[in-house]
């Protein structure tokens, strides 16, 4: 019986990752049809988020399934519930990247204001949080967890300048105030996202230890 239930324990880690790829994946092609300014991308990329969601329904059964066919110990149903929390928080970042590709294609028809390589770097860190948050989970690695909540200060950082350069924009350039005004939304969901990449680290603590930060 517990080999059965471990098993099914390893195909949740595996579907956890297979989410957190998929997400991954839209907020790279997202912000890449935003830098290059390309629709196609663009709408390309909203389609991940039907894939997201119905991962999302996958692994909720499966963790439901879990609760209820088998005899789960305490560390278990923290494995578990865990789950639940961070699929939560992952589905809410493939709509951010889903909001991120409206933008994109918005944006497409003139040239940008600005460089994007702040906006660039905050997709990519924002990429490797989520990344580690999920195999923090996986590999029950608490150190990997505390890295991705304190690399949330990063993301902080670079969202502070990139806001301080396009309300620069705003006040200098009133003709420019609409785009800029869209890409500090561009930057908000980016911030956003590395909240809720320090969600799922959390959530990976409280796997491990049974404590919520």
């Amino acid at each position: 019986m517990r080999i059965h239930f471990d098993e099914q324990l390893e195909l949740l880690n595996k579907e956890i990752i297979n989410m957190g790829t998929l997400v991954e994946q839209a907020i790279g092609m997202a912000i890449e049809a935003l830098i290059k300014q390309d629709v196609q991308k663009a709408k390309q990329a909203m389609e991940f988020d039907e894939e997201v969601d119905a991962k999302e329904k996958t692994i909720e059964n499966l963790c439901l399934r879990l609760l209820l066919q088998q005899q789960p110990v305490a560390r278990d149903l923290r494995v578990i519930s865990a789950a639940l929390k961070m699929i939560t928080d992952m589905e809410r970042i493939g709509d951010h990247a889903t909001d991120i590709s409206e933008l994109a294609i918005m944006l497409s028809d003139l040239p940008h204001i600005e460089q994007l390589t702040h906006i660039e770097r905050m997709s990519k860190e924002t990429m490797v949080m989520l990344i580690q948050g999920v195999e923090a989970y996986v590999e029950k690695n608490y150190d990997k967890a505390e890295k991705v909540i304190a690399h949330d200060d990063i993301i902080d950082n670079l969202f502070d300048e990139v806001k301080g350069e396009l309300i620069g924009i705003m006040q200098h350039d009133p003709d420019f105030a609409n785009q800029a005004a869209d890409l500090l939304m561009v930057a908000k969901y980016l911030e956003r996202i590395g909240d809720h990449a320090t969600n799922i680290a959390e959530w990976a603590i409280f796997s491990i230890t049974g404590k919520h930060e």
